[in-house]
């Protein structure tokens, strides 16, 4: 496990104040009920493909505030956010907001926990 600065856990946790979480149980349930949603990996591309969750797209951290607008035109769609362990989807998440993007989650625990969950990975 990743060891984090103070100073980035503290900007993080500040993040986390403001945004929604959900647990990958809730995530998974969500997939297999067929819900219409984005579910974005933000990591790095070489962490995607080394593998991701299944049924996941991939807009990492570095562009995601670039591109999102063409990739989910509509503010009001629902998108879940994944990345290691939750810090940098915690990130993201704050600024989709700050953005106007309405129904935005950080995934608690990414796709560390998506793995030990023993969920479909690609």
């Amino acid at each position: 496990m990743m060891k984090h600065s103070a100073a980035f856990e503290k900007l993080c946790e500040e993040a986390r104040s403001r945004i929604r979480e959900i647990t990958i149980n809730d995530v998974k349930q969500k997939l297999d009920d067929g819900e219409k949603f984005h579910f974005i990996d933000v990591r790095e591309d070489h962490e995607w493909n080394q593998g991701h969750a299944s049924g996941a797209q991939h807009l990492g951290r570095g562009i995601i505030e670039r591109d999102i607008e063409n990739v989910v035109p509509d503010k009001d769609t629902e998108i879940v956010l994944y990345c290691g362990g939750g810090y940098r989807s915690a990130l993201a998440a704050d600024n989709l907001q700050k953005m106007g993007y309405r129904k935005v989650y950080s995934m608690i625990g990414g796709i560390r926990a998506w793995r030990e969950g023993g969920y479909p990975m690609e």
